[in-house]
């Protein structure tokens, strides 16, 4: 069980050049810490920001894309959990001036308490004919490879004079969608299933992917970190979810433990087998909408179905 006074007797008069506060317990780490180091890098997190749980809390509802670190923080009012992020910011720089405080998206790799993969990586394993996708999984949600955010926090003790007194938002370069991380997912263990999608009102099996109330994006900007640090991803978005799906298939969750009940996922195949069979009896009979010319896609698009066509000799 932590305590300040436990923390204390641990380290004794020892004191440091730099020390890295990496989970939880900050406030009192810092407070404990004061006096005792020439540096602190510690680790939030971007739900600090106003909107990130409840997007309606914007006009219209939704984070402004990119989000970046001057962007408006959560409100007590707003929401508790991340007014008590921000606080335990201003607490830290309060004590600790010349800190670096990274905030960190959701994480993801091996020894996660939460691997949002393993909502694929299961069913999978179960050989379940189909997944349910909420708005087609096109939502864009924060998360970081650990071996990306870890070099994050490396660079900046590398680079004190860049660092000192500032916030930087983390995440991995390439931003995937839910269902860019399925697609990969699934290749990586040659499964084939049916990908199926309906509005996320209805979607209630993906929530675990979702991880909010609606599917609007939550982008935070990361060009701070690019541009004054020097960041880039050690391991590329698209090869760090097949990494983290090897793992999970090495080192499987027991079922029923820690990491679903964490993830909130009941894996409960008979009430996705029954939304499932409704949904497709729902969209099955589209009527005849008596359109006398159906709408294209606008005059400048010239992809797949474009009424554009361009004869290749204008080339």
């Amino acid at each position: 069980m932590f305590s300040d006074d436990g923390l204390r007797a641990a380290l004794g008069d020892e004191t440091f050049d730099i020390a890295i506060a990496g989970y939880g317990r900050l406030r009192s780490i810092a407070d404990v810490l004061h006096g005792r180091i020439g540096r602190l890098l510690s680790i939030g997190g971007v739900p600090v920001y106003r909107g990130f749980f409840d997007a309606a809390v914007h006009q219209p509802p939704g984070l402004p894309v990119p989000t970046r670190e001057e962007a408006e923080l959560a409100t007590e009012a707003d929401d508790g959990k991340s007014y008590r992020i921000g606080r335990t910011e201003q607490m830290l720089f309060e004590r600790h001036p010349t800190a670096t405080h990274f905030r960190y998206p959701y994480v993801y790799g091996p020894r996660q308490l939460a691997p949002r993969e393993w909502c694929v990586v299961r069913r999978i394993l179960d050989r379940r004919p189909f997944l349910i996708l909420p708005d087609d999984g096109l939502s864009l949600i924060p998360f970081g490879y650990v071996d990306n955010l870890a070099h994050a926090v490396l660079l900046a003790v590398d680079q004190p004079d860049a660092s000192m007194g500032e916030v930087f938002n983390c995440g991995d370069d390439e931003k995937l969608s839910i269902r860019q991380v399925v697609e990969i997912i699934t290749d990586e263990l040659a499964y084939d299933w049916e990908l199926l999608s309906m509005p996320a009102a209805f979607a209630l099996p993906a929530r675990p992917l979702m991880m909010n109330v609606c599917t609007t994006h939550r982008v935070v900007d990361t060009s701070k970190l690019r541009e004054r640090l020097g960041y880039r991803d050690v391991v590329p978005a698209r090869d760090a979810v097949r990494l983290a799906t090897r793992w999970l298939m090495a080192n499987r969750p027991d079922r029923g433990g820690y990491e679903e009940l964490a993830l909130q996922d009941p894996f409960d195949y008979a009430a996705e087998d029954v939304l499932a069979t409704w949904w497709r009896a729902a969209t099955a009979d589209v009527p005849d909408l008596g359109y006398a010319e159906v709408p294209g896609y606008g005059k400048s698009y010239a992809g797949p179905g474009t009424r554009n066509v361009r004869a290749d000799t204008r080339i």
